[in-house]
């Protein structure tokens, strides 16, 4: 049984575990060590997402790194990691229907505007000059000029890059079987094969398998499992650049770069999908309910071709945001999880939040809201 050390140690390479890793040794680290079981990096929600670079419809707690990620770190993204990353912030129209839809967003544009975010509700008129290409039907929408879309699969791959580069050691195919602790606190990191990596840090950040591994030490995150699928059209001329939502959440989406449209949608069914996580199929249902969507709202891309589906597994957390936290009961231990859909377009924040934490750094903002203690039991 071998045995390998490091300064940290990131389990997950996706998103959030790579841009941590390249944080962390822009800030010095000199040995990083990232564990992802599958062959390839990003293979999980990280590929598997529709690119929004968003703060508007997040939960407050989220508001303030979204914020952060999208005025400081964003703009600038594609020239630091040396690759384009696609990042367009052209805006984001969160349409409705009805009245009701309308209420919604009111309430969250209100409380949206209170930390900060210039975001508003605008009438059918507006919504049009906006995008002249949605619906009639949309009778009002709010609308965040700052949000924007980026592409996800690039912007992963474009931090692994720039960390290999700086000198962090990547592996593949290393699945974690288990955690130990060492005199009370978490160093050993146990592969499958029997590998024994140790650290003085150990960052979890794998997605929904970060409670199976979590409670291997004793530690339950409240997370559950949620199969979200997306399409992407055949190109199309270019009609906008902006990022589109649903007040209820029926579809998201943006026309890409090369001129497809790449979306998400809800066919009301997910939460009861029994497939194990290795599991990927896409769901005929669930594909006809997002076209309907879509051309509900976008009638002109009614006869666009569908080139392909995929899906992939979220990991839902209890209240619906992440735990981004320290755990006292496990020194060492450093949770990043349950990111609960929302976690693409806030990766930047996350990754330097999770360097600065590792380091013993005060975070860039206050995210005491996010941490695992809020789930301790109160009755």
């Amino acid at each position: 049984m071998s045995k390998m050390t490091a300064d940290v140690i990131i389990i997950g390479g996706g998103v959030n575990g790579c841009a941590t890793a390249y944080y962390l040794a822009k800030k010095g680290v000199k040995d990083v060590v990232v564990l992802e079981a599958d062959k390839s990096i990003g293979h999980g929600g990280s590929s598997r997402n529709g690119g929004g670079v968003r703060q508007s419809g997040r939960d407050m707690r989220e508001l303030p790194y979204a914020m952060y990620a999208v005025n400081h770190m964003w703009p600038t993204l594609s020239e630091e990691l040396g690759v384009d990353v696609e990042y367009y912030q052209k805006g984001n129209l969160r349409m409705g229907k009805t009245e009701a839809h309308l209420k919604k967003l009111e309430n969250l544009a209100a409380r949206s505007r209170e930390l900060g975010l210039d975001m508003n509700v605008v009438d059918a008129k507006t919504v049009k000059e906006i995008c002249p290409y949605l619906s009639d039907e949309v009778i009002g929408a709010s609308w965040c000029p700052t949000d924007g879309h980026a592409n996800p699969m690039v912007t992963t791959l474009a931090y692994y890059k720039r960390a290999v580069e700086m000198g962090v050691r990547f592996f593949t195919e290393a699945k974690v079987a288990s955690l130990g602790l060492y005199k009370g606190k978490l160093r050993r990191v146990i592969l499958e094969s029997g590998e024994v990596f140790e650290a003085e840090t150990v960052i979890i950040a794998a997605g929904y398998e970060s409670r199976y591994l979590a409670r291997t030490v004793g530690i339950d995150v409240p997370l559950s499992t949620y199969f979200e699928e997306a399409l992407v059209t055949e190109m199309q001329p270019h009609m906008f650049d902006i990022m589109l939502g649903c007040a209820d959440g029926d579809f998201y989406g943006h026309q890409s770069k090369h001129g497809s449209f790449v979306f998400g949608s809800d066919s009301g069914l997910e939460e009861e999908i029994d497939m194990p996580l290795t599991e990927l199929k896409t769901s005929s249902l669930t594909v006809s309910a997002g076209c309907r969507a879509i051309m509900s709202y976008i009638p002109l891309l009614a006869d666009a071709k569908i080139v392909r589906t995929w899906g992939g597994w979220i990991d839902m957390c209890h209240d619906g945001v992440p735990v981004i936290s320290r755990v006292d009961e496990v020194p060492g231990m450093i949770l990043a999880c349950g990111f609960t859909g929302h976690g693409f377009g806030t990766a930047p924040a996350v990754g330097l939040m999770l360097a600065q934490m590792a380091l013993g750094e005060e975070t860039v903002v206050d995210i005491s809201a996010l941490s695992y203690d809020r789930f301790k039991p109160v009755r």
